[in-house]
């Protein structure tokens, strides 16, 4: 059952619940430069955007081939031979045991704005409102870093199977990243299901974890070294949130 179902509204608008205590967050946040947030958003809100994720269809498969990213359509994979299939699937295996690696659903939401693209109202919404002063306002007082600018945003699944390998997110200073960014949608999960956020430290031991959860705001400040455990093959659905970075390059234009 999600938590405040009962409130769901097709227009539900975005905004922070009410009862978070920024001063409390702030104080959590700067002793180790990341945190969970429970019950982040407005409740019917958060509603809306997970019945939004669950009747997604135009997810792509976001891994790495050869070394490059990749998005593919999941409708092209569904139409491949298993041998075909089988072969992806062995040759992420092997490049995912030696390094870097990913392998989850993803619909890209900023770069479909900024190509014009369709979106959805309620990602267009969102991606507003991520970007929008009562959101950038808290991320201010929390991180006591007025540079960011705004936030980029896409949306994802990990299903079983589904990993993201150990990274800093730092790869490309000059993409203004300045931290990092879940947001939860995941009701009723349990550790046992896998896809928690760890946090690793030089010796490549798990400092935290976070399990996925919903309505809840997982931020960490850039380089970090993290990753998402895969999901186990008896998980019961997949784990959906809206992550990306809040950044302090220019916010992009959208058509």
């Amino acid at each position: 059952m999600i938590p405040g179902a009962h409130a769901i509204a097709p227009d539900a608008p975005f905004a922070l619940a009410q009862e978070l205590d920024t001063a409390a967050l702030a104080e959590a946040f700067a002793k180790k430069g990341r945190l969970h947030i429970p019950g982040i958003l407005e409740s019917p809100a958060a509603a809306r955007l997970h019945g939004a994720l669950m009747a997604e269809t135009d997810w792509a498969c976001a891994t790495l081939v050869g070394g490059q990213g990749r998005d593919i359509p999941l409708r092209e994979i569904d139409g491949w031979s298993q041998d075909r299939l089988a072969v992806f699937v062995s040759t992420a295996d092997r490049e995912a045991a030696k390094g870097f690696h990913f392998m989850f659903d993803s619909v890209r939401l900023t770069s479909l704005l900024k190509a014009g693209r369709p979106v959805a109202p309620v990602y267009r919404e969102l991606c507003a409102f991520l970007s929008g002063p009562q959101f950038l306002s808290f991320i201010h007082a929390l991180t006591g870093d007025d540079r960011v600018r705004h936030a980029d945003a896409q949306a994802t699944r990990f299903r079983p199977g589904h990993y993201l390998n150990v990274h800093d997110d730092d790869d490309n200073p000059g993409l203004g990243r300045l931290y990092a960014y879940v947001l939860n949608l995941t009701p009723g999960w349990r550790a046992d299901f896998g896809g928690l956020l760890t946090f690793n430290d030089p010796l490549g031991h798990v400092s935290e974890a976070y399990t996925p959860a919903f309505n809840a705001l997982n931020i960490f400040r850039v380089p970090h070294l993290h990753a998402v455990t895969p999901i186990a093959l008896f998980a019961p659905g997949g784990r959906l949130s809206i992550t990306g970075w809040l950044r302090q390059d220019d916010p992009p234009v959208f058509p």
